[in-house]
């Protein structure tokens, strides 16, 4: 192509290559691929960043020294049910309204313990399981330490993060534990399933303390059953270091809400009498 403006043919708009050399597609193709590559690596290492926390939680409210997140403390029934549904569509954005709708937990399962005015400590968790549980128990002239006759089916389930969380609640609920009724460990690390199953179907338990997808795997296993359970207790204030809880982190939250949408627990949770209540801790 030339100039016409000059009325010369043969005069380049733009001058060739040295050497005559022509400028390599594939070349020039790679070279756009990397660039391009670049703020993409970028953006998605923000997108990761920005995932360790979810937007909505206050930093005041985070108690690191004594891992606590106080924010659970003042939600009711129904700010805790939106507060799941909410974390729910944060870790499964593409979910349908149909998948949502089966992992719905509802206003009706949860217990408001909002008047509990200590703090949601390792140490305080046998003094809010005695008055938020205990009362039930006792209208049956039973107490938390009494397991029932059934080796393997618990009153109580405590569910935590981590299996180390886990063995911390055990140790903070031995209070509970007597000669006839123990409180469980049902936490996985350094305990395969299968000896698991085989420790569930031993012993007469009052309390099981487990984390969410050992608990899941127990229960299809038939090994822990529920024909005598009246309530899971969510340990949900407890933070870690990164000042992340049981909510926060899709590796707990996605099995822990699958473990309280069972199929089995729907009924139970809006019944009058064989009632299934939910403890958030």
């Amino acid at each position: 192509m030339s100039d016409s403006d000059d009325g010369h043919m043969g005069v380049p708009l733009v001058e060739g290559l040295s050497n005559g050399e022509h400028p390599d597609p594939q070349a020039s193709a790679k070279r756009k691929r990397e660039d391009d590559s670049k703020p993409e690596s970028k953006r998605a290492a923000k997108r990761k960043k920005t995932k360790k926390k979810p937007k909505d939680v206050d930093d005041d409210a985070l108690d690191t020294e004594l891992g606590i997140n106080h924010a659970i403390a003042h939600m009711d029934s129904r700010l805790l049910a939106d507060h799941i549904a909410q974390r729910s569509k944060r870790f499964q954005p593409e979910m349908s309204l149909v998948e949502a709708e089966d992992m719905h937990i509802p206003e009706r399962a949860i217990t408001d313990t909002t008047s509990w005015d200590k703090a949601r400590s390792t140490e305080n968790i046998t003094g809010f399981m005695e008055q938020f549980a205990g009362s039930r128990r006792n209208k049956k002239g039973q107490k938390l330490l009494h397991a029932p006759e059934e080796k393997g089916s618990p009153h109580t389930l405590i569910v935590a993060s981590a299996w180390l969380r886990a063995a911390d609640l055990t140790r903070a609920l031995s209070k509970f534990s007597t000669k006839h009724s123990a409180v469980a460990k049902l936490f996985a690390k350094h305990i395969k399933l299968k000896e698991a199953v085989e420790t569930v179907t031993k012993t007469r338990m009052g309390i099981g303390v487990g984390t969410p997808q050992r608990l899941i795997d127990l229960l299809d296993d038939g090994a822990l059953s529920t024909t005598h359970l009246e309530r899971i207790v969510i340990d949900t204030s407890h933070i870690d270091q990164k000042k992340r809880g049981i909510l926060d982190m899709k590796e707990s939250q996605l099995p822990l809400v699958k473990l309280l949408s069972r199929e089995s627990f729907k009924e139970p949770y809006v019944l009058s009498e064989g009632k299934i209540e939910l403890l958030f801790f």
